[in-house]
Order: C-alpha cells, then structure tokens, then sequence
C-alpha cells in the first residue's frame, strides 16, 4: 500500500513485479515469477477469491514451481492461511507474508518479509509442512497463527502451538518435525453463511438464536473459559443445535475447550449434551472456516463432528524410521 492523498490513508497500488524489484536480493534466492492476483485490501477478500488463489498456487507448482509465495494485508492472514491450509495438498510450501509498515515508513518490514519468505519457500526443510506464514523472521503453522496487535511488528504469533521456527541466516531452521495433517474436500458449492457469536456477561442468546432466521447455515460460539455460555445462552444452544450446526470454542485466545471437567448448565459438558460440538483447540474464527468449507463440500451431517473433532485435536507428528538407541 502506498498514500494516497484522495483516500486520506494508504490504499493498494504496488503489484508484484513492484514488490519483488524492490528486493534485488531476491535474485540470489530464486528465480521468481511474479504476478498480481488482486489490488483489495486483505478486509475484502472472500472464499472466491482465496479459492482463485489456490488455483494459481496450484497451477504454479504444476508448472514447476518448488514454492509459492503469496503477499496480502496483514488483517486477514490467520484466516486466509488457515482456508488455503484447509486444501492445500502439495508437499512444496505454500508461503504468505505481508508488511506491517508501509513502504515510505522509516523501518519497512515489507522488503526483509519478502526476503525470509522466499527464503522459506525454496528450502527443502520446508515441504510437507501445508501453509506457512512468515513475518518478522519467524515461521508460523496456519493451524496456529494469529494477529495479536493492530500495529507492532511483533504482532503475529502461534499461542497454542508455538511458532513453527525462524529464518536464521537466510536459511529456515524448524522447531518441529511435519505433522500429519487433514485437508477438506473442495467445496461443491457457494460457501454458506457461519456466524460467530462472543459470549458476553449478562448476554442470553438472542442474537445468536435468531441467525438461522438470517440465512446463517451453522453457528460457533466463543464462550467463556474452556467453552461456556451463561445458562440462558444454553437453552438456545439446544434449539439452534436441532436446526444447524453448532461449534463451541473458547474467546480465550488460547488453550482448549474442556470436555468433561464443567457440569453446570452451559458449560462444556452440558451444550455438549444439548448438540453441540466442541472446537477443542480451534479458534473461533477458524472454527467458522472449517465449518463453513465443510458445508460448502456437502459433508454429510453425522460426519461433520467427526471432522471437527479431528482438527480439533492437536496434530501427530509424521511417522519417521527412528530406531531406539542399543
């Protein structure tokens, strides 16, 4: 993005040949193709265009590519990572990065961003490891990544897992072996309507009990703690679970939802009882994505806790030919 004295605030200009020519390091790295896939801002992307994307991706990797790096706003990355990991099959890496300083700004991270994530994307310790966010020299799993900050340039980090490594001397050096990992059927038709409901003090449900009447085809809740609502909230819970899908996460930020510690009416234990499944380890906002690309591939209802619950699970390492020591 670059200022615009119209707009009042910086808007999207540069494209891709702009981007990768403001780096000449890159030429030492890569040989890199670049186009311009679209000039919005990250708050305007949508399921068509992320779907777009991954076709892009897809058809650079088959073309040869051993990976592919995608620039985007920096508001959006955790939930545009989290959707393109959703699908991406490809053991070559699939990159995203962004800039939280704008190019005319003393201390532009977009250029060294860039750098570390085709730095990222050509390394061979990289695949087999689905979608991978890097910004500040630190790599993050989709699964994990979220935006912490409005501004700071620390602002993306992983609280449930941990961030998945860091670009050290221009090379990416990784915490973890690849875990296994679950991917969605491509979606048979438009993505549905999923809401995501905060539980708030004092708050009864209401609003949340009326989004079916609005279109929404499944609901996620971000509750309290380890996944509770206040009792009036659960009533609705039960007769919203009859008619929709509905997800319980926490609004922590971090950690599980519980499964059998609370038993008090609206915790884990009783909207679970009333129909309602459990996000576990998922956040809020991707709990929605799974949910909603579920419906979208048509997924039969009694499977759809059945995939909630494997993405919910902390994932297992890949099997390796480890042998105990004599």
């Amino acid at each position: 993005m670059t200022p615009s004295a119209t707009a009042g605030g910086v808007i999207p200009r540069l494209d891709a040949a702009q981007l990768v020519a403001a780096v000449p390091e890159l030429d030492a790295v890569a040989d890199i193709s670049a186009e311009s896939l679209f000039q919005l801002p990250s708050a305007s992307l949508g399921p068509e265009q992320l779907l777009a994307c991954l076709a892009w991706a897809e058809g650079r990797i088959a073309a040869g590519a051993c990976g592919v790096v995608l620039t985007q706003g920096t508001d959006t990355i955790e939930e545009t990572a989290f959707f393109l990991d959703m699908y991406w099959r490809h053991p070559e890496p699939l990159v995203i990065t962004g800039a939280m300083r704008t190019p005319q700004a003393a201390g532009a991270d977009g250029p060294a961003n860039l750098l570390a994530a085709v730095q990222v994307a050509v390394d061979a310790q990289s695949r087999e490891r689905g979608v991978l966010v890097v910004m500040n020299d630190t790599l993050h799993r989709a699964r994990w990544v979220t935006k912490s900050d409005t501004l700071s340039l620390h602002t993306f980090v992983s609280p449930g897992g941990g961030p998945a490594g860091r670009v050290v001397e221009r090379q990416a050096e990784y915490f973890h072996a690849p875990v296994q990992r679950t991917l969605v059927s491509r979606p048979t038709r438009p993505f549905p309507k999923v809401a995501v409901f905060t539980a708030l003090l004092g708050d009864d449900g209401d609003l949340a009990a009326a989004a079916p009447d609005f279109g929404y085809e499944g609901i996620v809740v971000a509750g309290f703690g380890a996944g509770h609502v206040s009792s009036a909230f659960a009533e609705h819970v039960e007769r919203l679970a009859e008619r929709v899908p509905v997800v319980i996460a926490s609004r922590t930020g971090a950690g599980p939802t519980a499964l059998h510690t609370y038993g008090f009416s609206g915790s884990e234990v009783d909207l679970a009882r009333r129909g309602a499944m459990l996000a576990k380890w998922l956040h809020p906002y991707k709990a929605r994505l799974l949910l909603a690309a579920l419906l979208a591939a048509e997924t039969e209802q009694a499977c759809i806790p059945e995939m909630m619950a494997k993405w919910g699970k902390l994932p297992r390492h890949s099997p390796t030919n480890l042998q105990p020591v004599p």
